[in-house]
């Protein structure tokens, strides 16, 4: 059995990420409008009628700016804690409001989404893994550094979203001030390019089909840069690169690794 998957944006501008199966889906995060979302998935062929869920990650703009309205709109359950709620100072319609905690798996439908914690500068931050008759995504960006939870994730992972945010060098020489270079490089910051390829070299397991290079900074990355650094080493793996601006292909996701497919290619456009 196949899972479907398509980023819909990808950067520091919104994120939102789909993930389905022929029957449901799954939004993670909703960082761009609601009016956006149904424009781009329909570029693609993607309905929100099979959308019967959205989870998110943490309280930063660029994953909640469409939440409100995209879940009013389509009464939508929203998967999200306490502080995160709190902190992204959510008005949700109260019977919309669905808790979670590390590790705990939630059936929605066929598909089983288990939430795991990771490190970022945010009130309770959480990636994301969508499983559907033993395929498993990962919804994997917004990370420090390469912690044992991501790591346990990455490893079972058939496709995944994975953050590439920044090259080191373009961080050091570029304009950004010092207080936010050591922001986006700590711990609770995002994964460089390094960090990401190390994660990607070091545990990636033998069934991973399909890396879709994710989150990248507009000005500390290059997305030929970083589609070169991994084609080196992707072996069995394609590598993609997600838009800042742009809904990707839909893919398809089987247990076989060898048949990840591309469902619907949309419209040919420059990713920045």
């Amino acid at each position: 059995m196949s899972l479907f998957i398509a980023s819909l944006n990808s950067g520091s501008n919104g994120n939102c990420y789909y993930v389905g199966n022929h029957k449901e889906a799954v939004l993670i995060d909703v960082g761009i409008s609601c009016r956006e979302i149904e424009k781009r998935m329909r570029r693609i062929g993607l309905s929100m009628d099979k959308v019967k869920a959205i989870f998110i990650s943490h309280e930063h703009s660029d994953h909640i700016r469409g939440l409100e309205v995209t879940a009013k709109k389509f009464q939508l359950p929203v998967y999200i804690t306490s502080p995160t709620l709190l902190n992204g100072r959510l008005k949700i319609e109260s019977t919309l409001v669905r808790s979670f905690y590390e590790y705990e798996k939630i059936a929605i439908g066929e598909l089983i989404v288990t939430p795991f914690p990771k490190l970022h500068d945010a009130a309770d931050p959480f990636s994301f893994v969508v499983e559907h008759k033993d395929v498993r995504v990962g919804v994997l960006t917004d990370i420090g550094y390469n912690c044992r939870h991501l790591i346990k994730n990455f490893s079972q992972c058939h496709a995944v979203f994975l953050e590439e945010n920044y090259d080191e060098k373009m961080l050091e020489e570029g304009g950004y001030p010092i207080y936010l270079q050591k922001r986006i490089s700590s711990d609770k910051g995002h994964l460089s390019n390094d960090q990401s390829l190390e994660l990607f070299t070091k545990y990636k397991a033998d069934h991973l089909g399909l890396l879709i290079l994710s989150h990248l900074s507009k000005n500390n990355n290059k997305p030929e840069l970083v589609e070169e650094l991994f084609k080196k080493h992707a072996g069995n793996t394609d590598i993609v690169v997600a838009s800042r601006y742009k809904e990707s292909a839909v893919y398809s996701i089987p247990h076989d690794p060898k048949k990840v497919v591309m469902k619907q290619a949309s419209a040919q456009m420059s990713l920045f």
